[in-house]
């Protein structure tokens, strides 16, 4: 069984055990959370395909906050005009969040 949840504004194709890095969750590391947005929900046999519009009322999975870690930087430059030598260095680290889903409950 697998469900389409949709986390952060992003959509993430989810079975239980799994391990996914989505953006930051402002939770403490260890706590469980529950993602009700869920979009799609397929069970083990494929005649039971449940679609929401635009979410499923009746499906929510369990997930657990592993870590809160920080990306790789990335590196941006800017010039300003070429006859003048102005240049500005600027760096960003994405916070992100590991999760691990523990089920995927159909009520």
């Amino acid at each position: 069984m697998y469900a389409v949840a949709e986390i952060g504004g992003k959509q993430y194709i989810l079975e239980k055990g799994d391990t996914i890095v989505v953006e930051k969750i402002p939770k403490d590391v260890n706590s469980e959370i529950v993602i009700d947005k869920v979009l799609l929900y397929r069970a083990d046999d494929e005649s039971d395909i449940k679609i929401g519009f635009p979410y499923l009322e009746n499906v929510r999975i369990e997930a657990e906050i592993i870590n809160q870690i920080k990306s790789e930087k990335i590196i941006v430059l800017r010039k300003g005009n070429a006859k003048k030598n102005w240049r500005r260095k600027y760096g960003h680290r994405q916070q992100l969040t590991i999760l691990k889903i523990k089920d995927i409950v159909l009520s």
